[in-house]
């Protein structure tokens, strides 16, 4: 089965609002209590507690709060699951050496989110609006797109983002085996300078806007931390803050999401690099590189690729923009050299001939190809 998630926006009227966020705030007061429960358990007995253990509570724990009684059981379960799932992961931080993290307590403009099976506190009417437990009437769905025939509606997650509301399907579609398309290649350098640069000469500029959204942003941050904590004029100037920082990352995302829509129905075989980006955002480039959002860039081509039987291929990035893509030389540059030139006459863009090496590599062809190991990590 092939997993895919469908995410709507939902137009509830005031009242329906209301109902969720204090939805919302229950189940945020239920997550610290569990949290809180379990720390106790081991602080005092030196017992790990389960999600069973707590599930098996969760009705007591209902019968005395009228609050948390009137939402949906099954959506009061995920929130356990939920728990148990950050102390999971948790563990498994701890067993690999990496940073920890122990869970925290959520404060309630944090928690944004619910879960719920579909047909069980969330079902979908006849009316193609939302009906959920304890909300009054029936929400508004702005159905862009319908739900593929074929598919399975598992689960469906509530969440709320500078005031805007949205419901996301997680969908289970048959197996399809899709035939790979003949057609030709591409290799794809991933820069700061240009967002992105291709094998056949062409280059795609950062988006202009983004500067201006920085720029914004910074005043609005400023205006934030000069108002008094707890006042009405620092809530209202946070929900302006919050509200251009959604509108910002909606930009980013519906450009990237038509970028990667372009690549993959012009070409067969897209070839990337495999950079650790983790590792570059906490570099001294941070912002820029987190502001280019290449590792959302790849798993916008990653999906969209499998879906259209185009094949992608990923790369060892090492000395892909020090390598001449005509004779194979080492030709070094820093950052600032920007133009290739080579011995052998090769003169062209720094970031085509990166991406005509990462080409090489993912065809098995000139010097230092191969395509990259998963144990392999580092950045070019």
């Amino acid at each position: 089965m092939i997993q895919r998630s469908y995410t709507y926006r939902l137009y509830p009227t005031k009242a329906q609002a209301a109902v969720l966020t204090e939805m919302l705030g229950a189940f945020c007061d239920l997550y610290n209590a569990a949290l809180q429960q379990r720390i106790e358990a081991y602080r005092r007995q030196h017992k790990t507690l389960r999600y069973l253990d707590q599930a098996s509570e969760l009705k007591a724990v209902r019968a005395v709060d009228e609050r948390l009684a009137h939402f949906s059981y099954s959506a009061g379960q995920q929130v356990l699951r939920r728990l148990d799932k950050a102390f999971a992961a948790f563990f498994r931080r701890l067993k690999t050496k990496a940073k920890a993290g122990f869970p925290r307590f959520q404060a309630k403009s944090r928690f944004n989110s619910a879960a719920f099976r579909v047909g069980d506190g969330l079902t979908i009417r006849k009316s193609k609006r939302l009906r959920v437990i304890c909300v009054p009437g029936e929400i508004k769905v702005k159905w862009h797109r319908d739900l593929p025939a074929s598919a399975k509606v598992g689960a469906a997650v509530l969440s709320c983002s500078a005031g805007t509301w949205f419901v996301c399907f997680q969908i289970a579609l048959p197996d399809q085996e899709d035939q790979p398309r003949d057609g030709t290649a591409v290799g794809i350098d991933v820069g700061l300078s240009s967002l992105i640069a291709t094998s056949d000469g062409e280059t795609v500029a950062t988006p202009r806007w983004t500067k201006r959204a920085a720029k914004k942003q910074r005043r609005l941050q400023r205006a934030l931390s000069r108002c008094k904590r707890g006042s009405r004029r620092r809530l209202k100037a946070k929900q302006r803050l919050a509200r251009h920082s959604a509108h910002t990352a909606n930009q980013r995302r519906d450009f990237l999401h038509k970028l990667s829509r372009s690549l993959v129905e012009r070409y067969a075989l897209i070839a990337l690099e495999d950079l650790d980006v983790d590792r570059l955002a906490r570099s001294r480039l941070a912002q820029a590189v987190q502001n280019a959002a290449w590792g959302q860039l790849r798993r916008s081509l990653a999906y969209k690729a499998a879906s259209a039987g185009t094949r992608m291929e990923v790369v060892d990035p090492r000395a892909t923009s020090q390598t001449c893509p005509a004779c194979g030389a080492g030709v070094a540059k820093t950052l600032s050299d920007r133009l290739h030139t080579c011995s052998c006459g090769c003169v062209m863009d720094r970031d085509v001939a990166a991406a005509t090496i990462i080409l090489q590599r993912a065809q098995g062809m000139g010097p230092g190809h191969g395509l990259r190991s998963s144990s392999q990590r580092t950045a070019a």
